[in-house]
C-alpha cells in the first residue's frame, strides 16, 4: 500500500499543471486510489495465501519454513517496486497507467526490451531496486513473523475460500473504467492502480462493437455512410454499401509514388506548422514553398499500427486491436492492391525488422511486396538501434528498390516506415549538433535524412516523375487532460512533384488520415474501384470535412467543430474538441446527425471487418455504364 501511495504521489508531481492542484483533484485520485490498491493487494497476496495455506505446520516450525515465506515475501517485494519504475518510464511515454498499449508491448520482448536497455540504465536501476528491496525486506522483518500456530488444513481453507469470495467480489463488481468519473483524465488515471489496470485492459483487449457500443439498423447506417462517401466521382455498384467505382475528371498520369510515414511526427514540432519555438523541421520548412501542405490534417490514433491500417485500408479506427494486427487480415481491399491492378510494383519498406507489430504478415498478404532491415546489409548501416537501422539507411535501401523498378520500366509506388525518432532517439554521429537521446534530436535528425533522401534521388533518373508525399503515422504523444484529447492527433503533411505536376500550395480544408490514399489516387487522375471509406479531398463537397480519432477504447469523429465520442457501455458524448492544446473538452448539445454518422462509420467498419466484405473481391465489378456527373 505504501509503495502504491509513493507511486501514485511521484505520477502525481511529474504531471505537473495537467492536475488542478485542489483538494478535490487530490482526494479523488488518492482516495479512489486507495480502493484499487486494497484490490490490487487482494490479488497480489494470492501466491502468499496459497503458500501459508498448502505449507503443513510442522514445516513452519523449522527455520527453513520461515526462509521460505520471507524469499516469497522478497521476490514479490521487489517485483512491486519494478512496477513501480516501469510505471514511471510508462507514464513519461504516454500519460498513462498501464494500459493496451502495454498489454500490446509483451508480444514484442525483444524490441521492448530492448529499448528499455538502450533508454535507460538498467544496470544501475536493477542495482537500486534490488539494493531498496533488501534495505525494505530488513527493515520490515518485524512485522513480518512466521507462528507456528495449530490451525489445521480445514480451518485454513476456510481463509483462502474467504479470499477467493473476495477476489471473485472484486472481479465482478468493480471494473477498470469506474475510477473513469472526472473531467480530468489525468485525475482518472492517477486513481488506478497499475498493476490492476494492466489486467483489465488485457481483459478487454478484444472489443466487439455490437456488443460494447451503440448500434443503429445495419441499413440505416450503410444508408448514412454512403451518403457521406458519395462525391461527385463515385459510381456505385449495386444498391447498398460504399463500393463504387471512381472515375476521376483528371487524365491519369502513371507518375512513381512515394508515401513516407514519419515515425511520431507531431506538426507542433514543425515552423511550417505554427511552432513558435525554433521549428525542428527546417528542411521539411524549406520544402513547403514548393509542395501542397495539408495544415489540417488528422491522425486516427496513437501506435504505428493505426497509422498504417489508415494509409493502407483507408478506413476508421475500429475498437480493439489495429486491423493490421487481427487474425483474418490477409486478402484485404489496400491501396497497394490498387496500384498493382494498375501495373505498379507495390512496396511496404520498414527500417526494422517487420515481425514487429505483425508488418510483414500484414503487407505482404494485402498486395506489397515487403522489405525490412533484414535485407540491409552491415556495410549500408550507419547507425542502429532496436528499433531499426537510421532514416538515412532506410532510404538508401528504398532507391535501390525504386532503381530495380524503373530498370524494368515498371513505375513504383513505395510506402516507407521511418523508425528513428522513436526512444532511445539514438542516430548517427556527425550530422547536427544534436545531443543523443532527446526528442527534439530525433526529430531534427528525421528531418535532416528527409532532405538528404531528397538530395540523393534528384539524382536519380526517376525524380522528376515521382510524387513524394511526407506525413506522420501519429503523434509524438497521447495524453491529455480529456480523455480523447484532439489536439494529439495533429500531423502534418507535405506533397512534393518535383516535376511540376502537383501545383505547390496550401490545403486548409479538414483531412483525416484515412482521405490520403484515395486523395493520391485522385491527384493521379485514376479511375479505380473502391473499398474506401476515405474519400478524395478535392472531390469532397465544401461543408463535409469530417476527421476520426481513436483510442482502442474511445472513438471519435470530428466535424463543425464538434466531438462525438463513442465509448464501451454504448455511451455518446458531444464535446468541444481541444484543438490547440491540453484543456478540458467541456460537453455540448447533442447533434443528432452527427451522432447518426459517427455511429454509421464505426459499425460499417467494424461489420465490414468481421463479416469478410473489407476484402479485396475474387471479381472485381463492372463499372456502370452511366458516366459520373462532373
Amino acid at each position: 500500500m505504501s509503495i502504491a501511495t509513493l507511486t501514485r504521489l511521484a505520477l502525481l508531481l511529474a504531471t505537473g499543471s495537467g492536475v488542478p492542484a485542489t483538494f478535490g483533484s487530490w482526494a479523488y485520485a488518492f482516495g479512489v486510489g486507495l480502493g484499487y490498491d486494497l484490490l490490487t493487494f487482494v490479488y497480489f497476496a494470492w501466491p502468499l495465501v496459497l503458500l501459508l495455506w498448502l505449507l503443513p505446520r510442522r514445516w513452519l516450525a523449522r527455520r527453513w519454513g520461515s526462509v521460505l515465506v520471507g524469499a516469497l515475501c522478497l521476490v514479490l517485494l521487489f517485483v512491486m517496486l519494478f512496477v513501480a519504475v516501469s510505471e514511471w518510464t510508462f507514464w513519461e511515454e504516454f500519460q498513462a497507467r498501464f494500459n493496451f498499449i502495454a498489454v500490446d508491448y509483451l508480444v514484442y520482448t525483444t524490441e521492448v526490451i530492448g529499448n528499455i536497455r538502450e533508454s535507460y540504465p538498467v544496470g544501475l536501476i536493477l542495482s537500486v531496486l534490488a539494493a531498496v528491496g533488501v534495505g525494505v525486506f530488513l527493515a520490515t522483518r518485524r512485522w513480518r513473523v512466521v507462528r507456528d500456530d495449530t490451525a489445521g488444513f480445514g480451518t485454513r481453507s476456510l481463509v483462502v475460500a474467504g479470499w477467493l469470495a473476495l477476489s471473485v467480489l472484486g472481479t465482478w463488481l468493480v471494473t477498470g473504467d469506474m475510477k473513469d468519473r472526472t473531467g480530468n483524465t489525468y485525475v482518472n488515471e492517477l486513481a488506478g492502480n497499475g498493476i490492476y489496470q494492466f489486467f483489465a485492459a488485457y481483459r478487454s483487449a478484444s472489443l466487439d462493437y455490437p456488443r460494447y457500443y451503440r448500434t443503429i439498423p445495419d441499413d440505416e447506417a450503410w444508408v448514412q455512410v454512403r451518403a457521406q462517401v458519395a462525391t461527385p466521382d463515385a459510381q456505385f455498384v449495386g444498391p447498398t454499401g460504399i463500393a463504387r467505382w471512381i472515375r476521376n475528371p483528371a487524365p491519369e498520369r502513371k507518375l512513381n509514388v512515394v508515401l513516407i510515414s514519419i515515425e511520431s511526427l507531431s506538426a507542433e514540432y514543425s515552423g511550417t506548422y505554427g511552432r513558435k519555438e525554433a521549428s525542428l523541421t527546417p528542411k521539411l520548412d524549406a520544402l513547403s514553398k514548393d509542395s501542397l501542405v495539408f495544415t489540417d490534417l488528422w491522425a486516427t490514433g496513437t501506435r504505428t499500427v493505426r497509422g498504417l491500417e489508415a494509409l493502407s485500408l483507408s478506413v476508421p479506427p475500429t475498437p480493439g486491436e489495429s486491423i493490421v494486427k487481427r487474425e483474418h487480415n490477409a486478402g484485404l481491399f489496400t491501396l497497394g492492391e490498387v496500384f498493382r491492378g494498375k501495373g505498379y510494383d507495390a512496396q511496404f519498406l520498414y527500417g526494422g525488422y517487420g515481425a514487429f507489430d505483425n508488418m510483414n504478415q500484414f503487407f505482404g498478404s494485402n498486395g506489397y511486396e515487403v522489405h525490412d532491415r533484414t535485407e540491409i546489409p552491415d556495410k549500408d548501416i550507419h547507425h542502429a538501434n532496436i528499433w531499426g537501422v537510421a532514416d538515412e539507411d532506410l532510404y538508401t535501401m528504398a532507391m535501390k528498390r525504386f532503381d530495380a523498378s524503373a530498370a524494368q520500366g515498371k513505375p513504383f509506388f513505395a510506402h516507407v516506415m521511418t523508425t528513428s525518432n522513436h526512444r532511445p532517439y539514438t542516430f548517427p554521429a556527425g550530422r547536427g549538433p544534436w545531443p543523443q537521446g532527446k526528442r527534439d534530436s530525433a526529430v531534427a535528425y528525421t528531418d535532416w535524412a528527409v532532405g538528404d533522401f531528397l538530395r540523393r534521388a534528384s539524382q536519380h533518373a526517376w525524380f522528376k516523375d515521382t510524387l513524394f508525399i511526407i506525413t506522420a503515422d501519429h503523434c509524438a504523444s497521447s495524453g491529455g487532460i480529456a480523455s480523447l484529447p484532439a489536439f494529439r492527433y495533429r500531423i502534418p503533411m507535405w506533397v512534393y512533384a518535383p516535376g511540376g505536376q502537383v501545383a505547390p500550395g496550401r490545403f486548409a480544408r479538414m483531412t483525416s488520415q484515412i482521405d490520403i490514399a484515395p486523395t493520391i489516387l485522385g491527384m493521379l487522375g485514376m479511375d479505380y474501384y473502391s473499398q474506401f471509406y476515405g474519400v478524395d479531398m478535392f472531390q469532397l463537397p465544401p461543408g463535409q470535412e469530417r476527421a476520426f480519432i481513436g483510442t482502442y477504447q474511445l472513438l471519435g469523429y470530428l466535424r463543425d467543430g464538434k466531438l462525438v465520442q463513442l465509448a464501451p457501455h454504448r455511451e455518446v458524448e458531444t464535446l468541444r474538441p481541444a484543438y490547440g492544446w491540453d484543456e478540458p473538452q467541456p460537453p455540448l448539445a447533442e447533434d443528432p446527425a452527427l451522432t447518426l454518422q459517427a455511429i454509421s462509420y464505426y459499425q460499417t467498419a467494424a461489420e465490414d471487418f468481421a463479416s469478410g466484405k473489407m476484402r479485396m473481391p475474387k471479381r472485381i465489378p463492372e463499372p456502370p455504364a452511366t458516366p459520373a456527373v462532373h
